[in-house]
């Protein structure tokens, strides 16, 4: 530094001890200069102190000679201890060269700054805070120093910042807000300790309402939590949970939808291999928990996002318990914000179009149509009484549920073969509750999700079966999804599927109306996809004909429960009629009758077959029959059941020119089993009455002739021979004889609105028709033998 420049009011004394190597010349220096800026304080010469600092930081502090720059930091200090109170006019010349040297590239230097620094912050205490963001942009850049000393000292300062602060009522937080959105993103450790540190102190002051501001640095904080450092993620915890605190006192302020996204994504684990991810989609799932119960609707149009993140939650193992805890109550928290007013746009419009009012019975199921569903998902959660804040009815915000983007989800989920057991029953419920809320709106989805809704049929779990055929169940019979359409259903998987056959359609029902009150009990009563699903369920278990061995008597079955009974089997019956896949149509009918005759589901449709009182009763028959003749044991079976025995022996008397085979004979085996089982007692007890009811005995010897020597036929023979003798049985009770003949009259008097001759020849037809193809699949079995051969 050239000494022979003016330095003036600064003595040549002041500036050779500022520029001297050793610390205690320094020292002096500093102490002449507070002595002569106190006496332009006293003479009130602003002036004269203005040139002082201008000087020292120009020439001293921010010189090119690092004994220079020493001089100049102590300097400064100095002038601020002697400026007192009045060093807020000169915070700015005081501060600027100060923190130009925290960049210096001598440790000690940095020390000397931030030493400077503190005495010029500990003079000053609230007057710095106009600049503080200065301040605390270039205390980031010390906490992050790899000199201890240094770290040391920034640490000291920090400490008084943050008093002052504390202290203060007059901080600009607003100011501040972009410097730590900026800043929060650091990936130094120490530079996040002391970022994060900062928010804890902020948090905590009560005039500093850093809440408002949450959404600028919560996405940071997740940041911060996934750090390294055990303490960095301690601390970032605690700073959370305060935030949610403070949150669920004052919910009325807190802008929940701008950090519903933020929340979406840190619920998603991007990692699961590290421990602190885990500890991040805890935390973020924890807090989309309360916000989903606080916020309530606000919620709705991000589901699509909270989905995406909380379903793939849901099939957790034990290791993340907690999580997979905090996942269900979002979902089951999440299902229940979602209402019949949300379909209720499209029924505004449904109105518009047609100018019909409104009725009492548009509206779509009640919430508690769908509490089944509900309180099973709130059994394992654990959650009840959940109790949203709703804002007052004048500042109630316009919230819209994002359905395309929900239903997008859902499908998608379904469609990857990674989804685990528990996503798909959630994903199947989230469908069937859609269906009952809204309708409408859900059957302009139903198109594209019903090829996957069938494939789905063919899951390994029971449960998710079961959902899934409460969703195809409720898809068939919602009045919203009747239409006027052609009953062709798509094509699924690019191959033909099977259309309606001639003469069944749905009944006519209003789109609103319920289903099918007044309808025939013998017709079924659903709308337009009930045809579909059927034609396409039958389709399924066509090309897989494991599902249909596996499952296939389990599905029906739950179709049954969830459906009219009658309907199933009207429809089935009807489409199988015209199946073409003659040996699949066999076997679907031994399927069909092995329920109607053994399952529990299937008592009243039994009873209502079992005597053929009524017209619907004759009809019902005459159906199933017709398709039954695909298979001859099956179709006698049938016979049994209604009590035609007549038509039972005459069936049997043309099985003489049927081809008889091993699973032929194994069939008739089975009814025997059967003709023994409780279902068939009444007929068993029918065998006492031998003169009322002979065709049933020569139907049973029937049996007993095509069997061979096996048990089946000794069990059969064992219970002919028990059949009592005719004039025995007369003269026991005269009286009940005749009552008994009466009675039996009268049951073939209803059977005759039944045309058996013709029901006849339809069951030679069929069975010729079986036949035929036999002996085509023979011919070409052998001539691909005879090749074989050459």
């Amino acid at each position: 530094m050239n000494t022979e420049k003016d330095f003036s009011p600064l003595t040549p004394n002041i500036v050779r001890a500022l520029n001297d190597k050793l610390y205690e010349k320094r020292k002096v220096a500093a102490l002449e200069i507070e002595k002569l800026v106190r006496e332009f304080v006293a003479q009130n010469n602003a002036t004269q102190i203005r040139h002082v600092i201008q000087i020292l930081a120009s020439e001293f502090a921010l010189s090119q000679h690092p004994h220079s720059r020493k001089g100049g930091l102590i300097g400064l200090a100095a002038c601020s201890i002697a400026l007192g109170k009045d060093s807020g006019l000169y915070l700015k010349e005081l501060i600027e060269p100060v923190l130009t040297c925290f960049n210096d590239s001598d440790s000690r230097l940095r020390y000397y700054a931030c030493e400077a620094l503190y005495n010029i912050v500990k003079v000053a205490r609230g007057a710095v805070l106009p600049h503080f963001n200065l301040l605390f942009d270039g205390l980031s850049k010390l906490a992050a120093d790899p000199d201890p000393n240094v770290k040391s000292g920034s640490e000291l300062l920090d400490r008084l910042l943050k008093d002052i602060v504390t202290e203060s009522n007059s901080f600009d937080l607003v100011a501040f807000v972009p410097l730590l959105r900026e800043r929060i993103y650091s990936n130094n450790q120490y530079a996040r300790q002391f970022i994060i540190s900062w928010i804890h102190v902020l948090e905590s002051v009560p005039d500093i309402h850093l809440l408002d501001y949450l959404p600028e640095i919560l996405d940071g904080l997740f940041q911060i939590m996934g750090d390294n450092s055990k303490e960095i993620r301690k601390t970032c915890e605690v700073v959370l949970g305060e935030f949610l605190k403070e949150i669920k006192k004052i919910p009325s302020t807190v802008k929940f939808a701008e950090m519903a996204n933020i929340l979406v994504i840190h619920c998603q684990a991007a990692d699961e291999t590290k421990l602190t991810n885990d500890l991040i989609q805890l935390t973020a799932m924890t807090w989309m928990r309360e916000f989903i119960q606080l916020a309530g609707r606000v919620m709705l149009p991000y589901s699509s996002g909270i989905l995406t993140a909380v379903l793939p939650c849901l099939s957790y193992d034990d290791r993340k318990k907690n999580t997979k805890e905090a996942a269900s109550a979002c979902n089951y928290s999440l299902m229940k914000l979602v209402t019949p007013e949300d379909d209720e746009e499209e029924e505004e419009e449904r109105r518009e179009s047609t100018g019909s009012p409104s009725k009492e019975n548009d509206k779509p199921k009640t919430e508690t149509d769908s509490n089944d569903m509900l309180n099973a998902s709130q059994e394992s959660v654990g959650f009840s009484n959940i109790s949203f804040f709703t804002p007052a009815s004048a500042d109630r915000p316009q919230v819209t549920l994002d359905l395309d983007g929900i239903v997008q989800v859902l499908d998608r989920h379904l469609h990857e073969s990674s989804t685990g057991m528990m996503t798909r029953i959630a994903v199947l419920k989230w469908l069937y509750h859609l269906y009952i809320k809204t309708p409408r709106k859900m059957f302009r989805h139903t198109d594209s999700l019903f090829p996957m809704l069938l494939k789905t049929l063919s899951d390994e779990s029971d449960e998710v079966i079961l959902k899934d055929l409460e969703v195809l169940a409720e898809i068939a019979s919602s009045p919203a999804g009747q239409t006027d359409q052609n009953l062709s259903c798509d094509n699924v998987d690019n191959k033909v599927v099977l259309k309606v056959p001639e003469g069944v359609k749905p009944a006519q029902q209003s789109s609103t109306g319920s289903k099918g009150v007044d309808s025939s009990p013998s017709t079924p009563s659903m709308n337009s996809y009930f045809y579909k699903f059927m034609i396409n369920l039958l389709r399924r278990f066509s090309l897989e004909r494991k599902l249909l061995e596996n499952r296939g008597a389990f599905i029906i079955r739950q179709l049954c429960l969830l459906l009219h009974a009658e309907n199933i089997f009207h429809s089935m019956a009807d489409i199988l009629l015209k199946e073409e896949d003659l040996k699949f149509a066999s076997t679907m009918v031994q399927t069909l009758n092995t329920i109607l005759l053994t399952s529990a589901e299937l008592f009243e449709l039994r009873n209502q077959l079992k005597d053929l009182r009524t017209q619907e009763s004759c009809a019902l028959f005459c159906c199933l029959y017709r398709s039954w003749c695909h298979n001859p044991v099956a179709t006698v079976s049938l016979c049994f059941l209604t009590q035609n025995y007549k038509h039972a022996y005459d069936l049997i008397q043309k099985f003489g020119n049927l081809e008889v085979t091993v699973d032929f004979l194994m069939e008739v085996d089975k009814l025997v089993q059967l003709i023994e089982s409780p279902i068939f007692t009444y007929l068993r007890l029918q065998l006492l009455d031998v003169e009322n009811n002979p065709y049933l005995i020569k139907a049973l010897y029937g049996l007993l002739m095509l069997l061979p020597q096996s048990q089946a036929f000794q069990l059969l023979s064992h219970r002919l021979s028990c059949v009592p003798n005719p004039e025995l049985m007369r003269t026991v009770d005269e009286s009940k004889y005749m009552d008994s003949k009466q009675q039996v009259a009268s049951r073939r008097a209803s059977h005759t609105q039944v045309d058996y001759s013709e029901l006849l020849q339809h069951f030679e037809r069929v069975q010729s028709k079986h036949l035929e193809v036999r002996h085509q699949r023979s011919g070409r079995s052998s001539d691909h033998h005879d090749r074989k051969l050459m």
